[in-house]
């Protein structure tokens, strides 16, 4: 959490400089270890080099001991002593002269040239020596030769202190490149909060500024004025839908008050205020049912209408469809035909796997609508089928069809078909709601004209 609230340029910079600094002390301490480990090579090389040139100079000599002062570099970096068998010292650098590079013990079991780290005595840092055993004659005898560390030393601090400082100030130009390379990238970032922030309900066509090119930026801001787009749209239907109700809802409310008030002013007859009282509970019963309608595609906008699948039996659903909408339909003289697979045998059921509410108010939506708007002495037919776990439901009639610039529209809500004959009490929510119940069971509804009327296909899935 305390990350979160530091700047992403900062972290971005931070982050940056640590993977480099990362970087630069791997590479340093690689070519640190190999400078120095090459400078130790180096040093050997020349001590054998110098051992070299003193055992050709003791062999030359037989069983006499040497003069090999000519040999001897008398130098702090550089020196050399001989020694017999014993470890006894025979010859030496002046500056070494005091005591034997090597203990005579080490000395007197050496078999093959050996290097060895020792402190002498007035010599600085640690010194490197080589031994080497040689038989000259009959006699034995132990070369050895030392040199300094103390350049090779020097040499890779300096070398350190070098590596040190290119790697500040590499990080100190990289972190400052960064911070201003992050900040370049981060500024149309910058500009599109800065245009968000003033974007409001006041001035919803406001959009973001668009960028050049097609990068992530440019992206993002399509994007995000799509978005705009879709919120503003989605806010112009929502407020639409709350005009449109409540343009809806004046209607019944007027008449019910009036009602009312002619049965609180005193009928002459008894029977005046039944009709009355009569007409305010048809309408109560037409509020009550619109704000449940409201309430459903409330939650389908949602994305919160629920789906509660069970096994149904087709036949079942589509016996009790016409059986809650014959009345409507004999009231009418309308034909209302319902028509499902053939069974196999009598006692045969085709099972579906649906929400069975929200299927019979989707189906009894299509068919209060193919009432309505069927004229007098028509057929309504309610076709019902299931394939591959799929639910198709027709619903026909024998109407004057829909108005062609209805259909793209005749899923909206409170759209009603100004063109089709039959009774206009209708509100227009009969078709949304069917679209979202065919939504939420992932299927999808269909509304067209036919060769004898006008047809709603309704798949669930």
């Amino acid at each position: 959490m305390p990350m979160r609230r530091v700047p992403i340029r900062t972290r971005l910079t931070a982050a940056f400089v640590m993977g480099l600094a990362l970087v630069l002390i791997a590479f340093s301490w690689f070519v640190y270890v190999r400078t120095s480990d090459n400078l130790l090579v180096a040093v050997d090389a020349g001590l054998r080099s110098r051992a070299q040139l003193i055992t050709a100079e003791v062999r030359a000599h037989g069983p006499t001991l040497p003069d090999a002062s000519s040999a001897l570099l008398e130098r702090d970096e550089a020196f050399a002593q001989i020694t017999d068998g014993s470890g006894r010292v025979l010859d030496s650098s002046a500056i070494v002269s005091s005591g034997p590079l090597v203990p005579a013990t080490t000395a007197a079991a050496l078999t093959e040239p050996t290097l060895f780290d020792e402190r002498i005595p007035n010599i600085d840092d640690v010194t490197r020596v080589i031994a080497v055993p040689l038989e000259a004659g009959d006699t034995r005898y132990v070369v050895l030769v030392g040199a300094s560390l103390q350049d090779r030393r020097d040499q890779v601090l300096q070398l350190g202190a070098t590596l040190s400082a290119a790697a500040l100030v590499t990080l100190l130009l990289a972190g400052l490149g960064a911070w201003w390379v992050v900040g370049a990238a981060l500024r149309p970032v910058e500009r599109l909060r800065t245009r968000a922030e003033t974007i409001s309900s006041a001035d919803p066509g406001t959009r973001l500024p668009g960028q050049a090119g097609d990068d992530e930026i440019g992206r993002l801001a399509d994007t995000l004025n799509a978005m705009l787009d879709r919120i503003d749209d989605a806010a112009m239907r929502e407020r639409e839908l709350v005009d449109r109700a409540s343009h809806e809802l004046r209607t019944p409310l007027a008449i019910q008050r009036v009602g009312l008030d002619l049965a609180l002013t005193g009928p002459d007859t008894v029977e005046a205020l039944r009709e009355g009282l009569r007409g305010a509970s048809e309408e109560n019963t037409h509020l009550a049912r619109l704000a449940e309608d409201l309430l459903v595609l409330s939650r389908a906008r949602g994305g919160a209408l629920p789906v509660h699948r069970r096994a149904v039996s087709l036949e079942r659903l589509v016996g009790e469809a016409v059986a809650r909408n014959a009345a409507g339909a004999a009231a009418r003289s309308i034909e209302l035909v319902a028509e499902t697979p053939v069974a196999a045998s009598a006692t045969a059921r085709t099972v579906v796997q649906v929400d069975p509410d929200w299927t019979r108010q989707a189906i009894d939506d299509l068919l209060d609508n193919a009432i309505r708007l069927t004229p007098n002495g028509g057929t309504v037919t309610l076709r019902a089928s299931a394939t591959d776990g799929e639910l198709r439901i027709v619903v026909e009639d024998t109407g004057p069809g829909f108005d062609e610039a209805f259909l793209p529209r005749a899923f909206d809500p409170f759209t009603r078909d100004g063109g089709s004959a039959g009774d206009r009490r209708g509100v227009g929510l009969g078709l949304s709601i069917v679209r979202a119940i065919a939504q939420a069971h992932g299927g999808s509804v269909e509304a067209l004209n036919t060769a004898g009327g006008a047809s709603v296909v309704l798949v669930l899935r």
